[in-house]
């Protein structure tokens, strides 16, 4: 396995504009947040100077206690203490809890996550680097999260929803008996199985799922896991939440960066609500104000502001924060530098720094993850086949088909002489036009422009016959397309890492991780 081309994202058209701007430093006031080690020295400054030791005991001995039914490797254990010392930093990634990991990227964003560190280490020896990653136990949209696909496998599972999904108790366990089937004659297909039957028990949580699956793939990186749906961890986010739900503090702080994204890019990724926080009872809901009262949506609660911030102080675990309140529980409780994210996790987090700035809470330099797509020999081949480049299968598909099917047209070069020349002799008339009167002249102008539009036509309609004509060609344009971006998307939003892992085991996991470059976002495209 070899990286045959990367992509910078400012050249990947696909990539959001705001992401292209940010990594290159364009948006004013944003700078000091993207990767750079004179970044990350300030951000280690910054942290060191506003965690307190108490905010990591506390940290350590959640964690220790979330971890304690685990096997943890030594560097897992050294990570664990480490924690505790005030020169100890974290880099984060978050993630939904999918079913067996979900789409492949799961694999890559915590890998690039541990690299960092790696790098951090490297280029400042005196300080010490924890990766860890942040389970989303709380979110609510259990559909969203319990299928994977394969090459030839769809798998999900039934569970009764409504309420968190890392509480949610499996009993659907269908879904393992179809896997086997389909992996078991792979090399390292019966590894994956045992993965799979050992992290997918009947009477497990999701959360204890995931945890014992992650813990299997990545605890020989050191890598911590942790659950935010804890009550220790919650109870230093009483004072923000209490403030979010009386003064609806991150919809005004956040105001200004807000207008200004929408005005520049068209839209945010996530609107904020008065009240940016849900409840946790059996089920989970958002908590609108409503004249002097605060109201559980959907439910009978309702409760005054003297109440809901009693409970508040009493059951902080009852208190769930939403998609942009979450970044600011994170970087409460961890001593973070960075949040390693998707492209839309980071166009929303940009949303948030005047609000982190308005708690003095120190906003972390944010990384799009790299992404990485795997390509094997048949498909290369049949790439120089057709005599295209394997990065002409990551821009606009539809202008490279385009330009296949007219290669080397007689009738289109004939056209695009004729345009000239007739664009020629409408430069020659338009100079002696000018010398006659004004409306004459227009009229020249016009005359041409209905011209040039014929010429336009002529070619579309010669593109709709050669696709006809050449309608074998267009469907192995199109099938090698979609074996490239299954579903036509990228790859890795697609397939499970089973479909890499059950051919080349660990190899393919420590091919990802040699190959990311942490320093730039890319895409990196590899031969497998």
């Amino acid at each position: 396995m070899r990286t045959l081309k990367t992509l910078d994202f400012k050249n990947i058209e696909s990539i959001p504009q705001l992401i292209k701007d940010f990594v290159g430093s364009q948006i004013e006031g944003f700078e000091e947040y993207t990767f750079s080690k004179n970044n990350f020295q300030k951000q280690i400054q910054n942290k060191k100077a506003s965690f307190s030791d108490e905010q990591r005991q506390i940290l350590f001995d959640e964690l220790n206690a979330q971890l304690s039914d685990l096997k943890l490797s030594d560097l897992q254990k050294r990570n664990l203490d480490l924690i505790k010392n005030s020169e100890t930093f974290t880099i984060t990634t978050g993630h939904q809890l999918n079913l067996f990991t979900g789409p492949a990227f799961f694999i890559y964003k915590i890998l690039q996550t541990v690299k960092t560190c790696v790098y951090l280490k490297e280029h400042f020896p005196e300080q010490n680097f924890v990766p860890v990653y942040w389970m989303a136990s709380e979110d609510h949209d259990f559909a969203e999260i319990n299928h994977f696909k394969t090459k030839n496998g769809f798998y999900e599972i039934n569970e009764k929803s409504g309420g968190v999904v890392g509480k949610i108790k499996l009993t659907d366990t269908h879904f393992i008996s179809e896997f086997e089937s389909e992996f078991k004659d792979h090399i390292f297909g019966t590894e994956l199985i045992l993965m799979l039957k050992e992290a997918y028990q009947s009477g497990k949580t999701l959360t204890e799922s995931i945890k014992i699956l992650v813990n299997r793939l990545f605890s020989e990186y050191g890598l911590l896991i942790i659950d935010g749906d804890s009550k220790a961890l919650k109870a230093q986010m009483t004072g923000i939440f209490k403030d979010e739900i009386l003064n609806s503090s991150l919809n005004k702080k956040s105001k200004e960066k807000v207008d200004f994204l929408t005005e520049k890019y068209g839209k945010v990724q996530v609107n904020p609500r008065d009240i940016n926080l849900f409840y946790l009872s059996e089920t989970r809901n958002r908590i609108d104000p409503f004249q002097d009262k605060f109201l559980v949506n959907d439910t009978e609660i309702s409760l005054s502001g003297d109440e809901i911030v009693a409970e508040l102080n009493s059951f902080p675990e009852k208190f769930s924060p939403n998609a942009l309140t979450r970044p600011v529980y994170q970087e409460k409780i961890l001593p973070n530098l960075a949040y390693i994210g998707g492209n839309a996790e980071i166009m929303y987090w940009l949303e948030l720094k005047d609000y982190f700035d308005s708690l003095q809470i120190p906003f972390p330099i944010l990384i799009p993850r790299n992404s990485m797509v795997f390509v094997d020999g048949k498909v290369l081949g049949k790439i120089d086949h057709l005599d295209l480049n394997i990065e002409d299968f990551f821009g606009n598909f539809t202008k490279v088909i385009n330009r296949k099917i007219l290669d080397d047209n007689e009738i289109l070069k004939t056209l695009n002489e004729k345009e000239k020349l007739l664009k020629s002799h409408f430069e020659n008339l338009k100079l002696l036009a000018e010398k006659a009167e004004k409306s004459f002249g227009n009229m020249v102008k016009g005359e041409e422009v209905r011209q040039m539009k014929s010429f336009d036509r002529l070619r579309k309609r010669l593109l709709k016959a050669e696709k006809i004509k050449q309608g074998e060609l267009l469907d192995r344009l199109e099938t090698l397309f979609m074996e490239i971006n299954p579903a036509k998307i990228w790859q890795e939003r697609v397939l499970n890492f089973s479909v890499f892992f059950a051919d080349h085991g660990t190899q393919w996991i420590e091919t990802c991780y040699r190959e990311m470059d942490v320093t730039e976002s890319k895409l990196i495209i590899v031969a497998i």
